[in-house]
């Protein structure tokens, strides 16, 4: 057990996902062992049905793996019955998503706070702190008290990414985070993202499909038919391009 707690943000070990017709199965993923590190930004890419999407999700607990064993931090998850994954998930786990997923009737404040609400307990003195912290550092201190409409795309991702962030979480799950923000607005999202990893010590696994966003993380894990088919580290957006390129030509 020593080995999974090493650094690992999470651990999947010949996890594979099937669904339909057992004589005719779907496999969704593929005998797929990976870890996501803390310390280190992980962009995950692929075509359309590469598996990206149930990697994320059997990650966080939200699908269940057919074979294989996961491990969140030091903790498997699999065959956990779906309260004790809730618990682990409200712990351990930040989520971003391209559309905020922000309550609207809620202001910034109350956005960012609804995850302890849910959990049952205000944030701790420390909690609080680290809060003021983000807020402040993300330049959202004057937004607080404003509903999602009254802000800006990159402001509801600011948002989005501290209520993420507030738990001090194991690992962020990030699906395509830029997709709905201009190239300004992304950059200073992606660099948050960089932030988190690097400062903060998180593990950031993020789902994407633009070059771009990829060539800010560490190391990018490329998925095809359910498996990895490449792990590459210090591309810029070309030759990113050129990877995807080369891959659908191969899949096609």
């Amino acid at each position: 057990m020593n080995t999974i707690e090493r650094t690992a943000a999470v651990t999947l070990r010949n996890v594979s996902r099937t669904y339909g017709d057992p004589a005719n199965p779907i496999h969704a993923l593929r005998d797929v062992s990976v870890d996501i590190n803390r310390r280190e930004f992980t962009a995950v890419m692929g075509p359309s049905g590469s598996g990206k999407s149930t990697l994320m999700n059997v990650m966080a607990g939200l699908d269940e793996a057919s074979a294989g064993q996961i491990w969140l931090g030091a903790n498997p998850i699999v065959g956990l019955g779906d309260t004790a994954r809730t618990i682990l998930r409200r712990t351990m786990i930040g989520f971003v998503f391209q559309s905020f997923n922000l309550v609207p009737t809620l202001t910034a404040d109350e956005n960012i706070r609804l995850p302890f609400i849910l959990a049952g307990h205000r944030p701790t003195a420390e909690q609080e702190s680290w809060i003021t912290h983000l807020v402040t550092s993300l330049g959202l201190r004057d937004r607080l008290g404003h509903l999602p409409s009254e802000l800006s795309g990159g402001q509801q991702q600011r948002v989005a990414i501290v209520r993420a962030l507030a738990g001090r979480p194991t690992i962020i799950l990030a699906d395509e985070p830029t997709g709905a923000l201009d190239t300004r607005t992304s950059r200073e999202v992606l660099t948050l993202l960089t932030t988190a990893a690097r400062e903060y010590g998180q593990g950031i696994a993020m789902v994407t499909h633009d070059p771009v966003a990829a060539s800010y993380a560490d190391r990018i894990l490329v998925l095809a038919d359910g498996a990895i088919v490449g792990e590459y580290r210090g591309l810029d957006p070309r030759q990113i391009s050129d990877l995807l390129i080369t891959l659908q030509g191969a899949t096609a």
